[in-house]
């Protein structure tokens, strides 16, 4: 969930072409081969993690799918872009810049939605978003906190010129504001429950679940893999969905899988888990076709670019590619 860097790219989009080959049946089994996947230590991409560990991806056929971890969006998106990943996990903003950068991919999937790991957070006697006029705020800017302080301030007839920017990233925010630096930090978890832990008077202020999806990941896949592999796709959507079913049916034995990939003790992150919310197969169909396309994606895309994240236009609507949750569910 960093900052999205696009110039890297420029030299990549030679080598990222689309076929313009039309939507072709999605075969049953998938093809041969192997699918690398890139993604970042956040545990709303754990269901990979738990699938790897219950050898869900050699389950539904696939030969082999290789976890490709990086540190920063920017890494992910010039590795998608040149050719050296099939797809990747990233955040609903982020999907959107890609595509405005001319990144020829499609959202097949939505994974997590953030309730309350995600927030703004604040001490003293700041009571409400409105009374952020004026005042410091700590928070990462192009990131998935940018996107939630601009939304915020946009409900309450505000903008981001209506406050102090105070840019850093957010494993710092919330330490701002604990050493009286700021008195509003925007970061996520698990740094709000250390912030909250540790400053008595600290408290939410506005949380991401105020308008569900606002902060949002999506597994994208690059147009050529879709035309030349579709059931590999199809497969690797079957294998979340069956990873999310064992998450669900034993979360402790899930949430250790997922916590030991992300490197912290489960404990460190209980209220993080709780914070977000994991979509299945049958979810999906509903929300790609709902709320997530017709509400959430339009909202992100107008804080994207209020916040300066997107700077140019972007379909949307022909993004978000639905046919492989369809066939995955059957």
């Amino acid at each position: 969930m960093n900052k999205v860097t696009f110039g890297a790219l420029a030299g990549a989009l030679l080598l990222a072409t689309a076929s313009a080959a039309p939507a072709q049946e999605i075969p049953a089994e998938p093809e041969a081969g192997e699918i690398r996947m890139g993604l970042q230590p956040w545990l709303g991409y754990g269901q990979w993690h738990v699938a790897a560990a219950k050898d869900l991806f050699a389950a539904n056929g696939l030969e082999e799918v290789e976890l490709v971890n990086f540190t920063t969006d920017a890494d992910v998106n010039a590795a998608l872009a040149s050719g050296q990943l099939d797809a990747a996990n990233v955040a609903t903003h982020t999907a959107l810049a890609i595509a405005a950068a001319g990144v020829p991919i499609k959202i097949v999937m939505l994974l997590d939605v953030s309730t309350t790991a995600d927030a703004i957070i604040a001490g003293g006697d700041i009571a409400s978003v409105a009374d952020l006029e004026g005042k410091k705020v700590a928070y990462e800017e192009g990131t998935t906190s940018d996107i939630l302080l601009n939304y915020a301030l946009a409900q309450n007839g505000m903008s981001i010129e209506d406050i102090q920017r105070v840019p850093m990233p957010a494993a710092d925010a919330g330490a701002a504001l604990i050493g009286g630096q700021v008195p509003v930090a925007v970061t996520y978890e698990p740094y709000l429950t250390l912030a909250l832990a540790q400053d008595p008077e600290a408290k939410l202020l506005y949380t991401a679940g105020e308008n569900p999806g606002l902060i949002s990941d999506v597994l994208i896949v690059r147009e050529d893999v879709l035309n030349e592999r579709p059931g590999q796709v199809a497969a690797l959507l079957r294998a979340w969905d069956e990873a999310l079913a064992t998450y669900r049916a034993d979360e402790t034995e899930g949430r250790a899988i997922i916590a030991e990939a992300v490197g912290a003790p489960p404990e460190d992150l209980e209220t993080a888990f709780e914070g977000v919310e994991f979509y299945s197969l049958e979810e999906n169909q509903e929300q790609l076709t709902g709320d997530y396309a017709g509400k959430v994606v339009p909202e992100v895309e107008e804080a994207a670019t209020k916040a300066g994240i997107l700077t140019d236009d972007v379909d949307a609507e022909a993004l978000i590619e639905g046919r492989f949750v369809d066939a995955a569910a059957q």
